[in-house]
């Protein structure tokens, strides 16, 4: 037994030293000052969209399917596209190709080069708990990240040679206090074709709605497809808030495939090899720590074409989707459009936006477990009212739900104390001859009905468990800034003053005592050595984790002094 319990806890301080590691990698050198994350006067190259266009004929990209057989290409915005004038109205350009709308959660910039969304921040989410007043920039344009859309194909306003400017009332849009939403309108001209691409912000709402109004004034059909995509470089987001759970999280693609609700791309598979695949309905979403941002196309029957692949030798990559072939008659009018999301992984929201999309909480493959327990935290938080608090009760409801399996253990482990002095004098008696040892070890463990490996067992069954509730802590973007009490005002990020992590390594050692002593001397000193190693870890682990497992280890501690206290009055 004493051979097993030292492998499991090797095994648990390897992964744990693997996870420290890690996590130096992605995070250890943060790629941005805090006082520097905010773009005041970004230069208009970082802005920059690439256009994600074929100049063809659509009976040329038209697959056997009927989509548009389009990948993007490279072209650099060189080449100029002329402002025009659009209808009777008065428009007003002004000297800044930029617009911004601000609603009361989400502040975005357009770019009327093409109409695309160069930069978000979300203006509930500080970009650290010391900024208050600086909201986080989740589309960054230092990053080149962009979600772009437009219109190709045959009578596409998005070419090869260029994109459109697109004309605009005013630079500067507010939500208004009363208003349930605002919408923004950039109108361009081709030819007798009206072009409206229109943006739709809602109250409390991180959904964008993103809308192309076509009024074909011409004699002839008009033809095109609405694509829309995210452009970003493969950078991991730079670790401004320290807000990361130890484990760096995932940061890159993920979309609705046909067998699977939830698939990653990431950026090594599009360095390989570029995506693409045929979907009804579906989403294509980047993903990082706390936050995604996501296109849906709006037409949920339509079979789009969705794509992913990397920008030359550039550290860019593009992920979007291709409407099918859309159709408009000489003198008609129509409305075509998609959604795009932008702010935190909220589950149940994204879970209504899309079906898969709130798997972009990815808990791995004990999400089965995960799922559940957030849901129970989420339903405890709204009683208490504080994360922290959740955290403690949860943790005591699981380890009551466990407790039969945590008592055979126990059980296990106070028999095998008890046969301690035995085993010194087995010791004492055969010396260096382990063979003998052995044998009168097992038959004394078969005379007193000892489990040599029923203290390890249980503990090897609960761990499915703490695992699923360790990355139940890692994907809650509510733990991100969530105060607990007196100094942790903060539990996705490490203990400032170290307090925790001690608690913790010290109620490991108590664990510890209470636990038969191994009768080898050499692993007797490594298992005393683990609560060290340990606390070392932790010391840089988040606090609402650490939190976890301190409780944890004091509630054990209880839980084993109950089982050991009835099993000597038993006898």
């Amino acid at each position: 037994m004493d051979f097993q319990r030292i492998l499991i806890m090797l095994g648990l301080a390897v992964t744990t030293y693997m996870l420290i590691l890690a996590w130096n990698e992605d995070y250890g050198s943060g790629r941005v000052d805090n006082d520097s994350v905010i773009v005041a006067n970004v230069p208009q190259d970082n802005l920059l969209p690439d256009i994600n266009v074929n100049t063809v004929s659509t009976t040329s990209t038209t697959a056997d399917n009927g989509q548009i057989d389009f990948l993007p290409l490279d072209n650099g915005l060189s080449a100029p596209v002329t402002e025009t004038a659009v209808d009777d109205v008065a428009l007003n350009t002004q000297n800044s190709r930029y617009v911004t709308i601000a609603s009361d959660v989400l502040n975005i910039t357009i770019d009327t080069l093409g109409g695309d969304i160069v930069e978000a921040s979300l203006i509930k989410f500080p970009v650290a708990i010391n900024q208050p007043d600086s909201p986080f920039v989740l589309m960054d344009p230092r990053n080149a990240y962009a979600a772009q859309s437009g219109l190709i194909g045959q009578d596409g306003t998005d070419t090869a040679a260029g994109r459109p400017t697109f004309a605009v009332v005013k630079n500067h849009y507010d939500l208004s206090t009363g208003q349930d939403e605002i919408q923004v309108e950039l109108k361009t001209t081709q030819g007798s074709v009206l072009v409206t691409k229109r943006f739709t912000l809602r109250r409390d709402d991180y959904l964008v709605d993103v809308d192309y109004d076509v009024v074909n004034n011409s004699d002839q059909s008009w033809s095109a497809a609405l694509f829309g995509q995210i452009k970003r470089d493969g950078q991991a987001p730079a670790l401004v808030d320290q807000n990361s759970m130890g484990l760096a999280p995932y940061t890159g693609g993920a979309t609705y495939a046909n067998d699977a609700p939830y698939t990653k791309v990431t950026f090594e598979d599009v360095e390989e090899k570029a995506y693409k695949a045929v979907v009804e309905g579906g989403y294509i979403a980047m993903v990082q720590h706390y936050f995604v941002t996501a296109w849906v196309p709006k037409g949920k029957q339509d079979k789009n074409t969705f794509h992913a692949r990397k920008l030359g030798d550039r550290d860019a990559y593009l992920f979007g989707f291709t409407s099918p072939n859309w159709s408009i008659a000489a003198g008609g009018r129509d409305t075509k459009g998609a959604q795009f999301y932008i702010g935190p992984k909220d589950q149940y929201k994204l879970e209504e936006i899309s079906p898969g999309l709130n798997l972009t909480v990815d808990y791995g493959f004990l999400w089965w477990l995960a799922q559940p327990m957030f849901g129970l935290l989420t339903f405890i938080h709204g009683i208490v009212s504080n994360w922290g608090l959740s955290i403690i009760v949860l943790t005591l409801i699981v380890k009551t739900l466990l407790f039969p399996l945590s008592a055979a253990g126990f059980k296990s482990m106070a028999k095998m104390r008890k046969l301690q002095p035995e085993m010194a004098r087995l010791k004492e008696r055969y010396g260096d001859d382990k063979q003998q040892f052995t044998q009168a070890m097992m038959a004394l463990y078969k005379k007193e009905g000892a489990n040599p490996l029923g203290g390890c067992l249980p503990i090897l069954m609960q761990m499915p468990v703490f695992l699923a509730l360790y990355w139940t802590l890692m994907e809650s973007y509510e733990l991100r800034q969530a105060p607990f009490m007196l100094w942790i005002n903060d539990l996705s990020v490490m203990d400032p003053y170290f307090v925790l992590p001690i608690l913790m390594g010290a109620s490991m050692f108590v664990t510890q005592m209470m636990q038969p002593e191994p009768p080898d001397p050499m692993q007797a000193k490594v298992m005393k050595f683990m609560p060290v190693m340990f606390t070392f870890f932790f010391l840089w682990f988040p606090s609402g984790l650490v939190l976890y497992w301190l409780v944890n280890n004091l509630l054990s501690i209880a839980q084993q002094w109950y089982v050991t206290k009835q099993v000597e009055k038993a006898g």
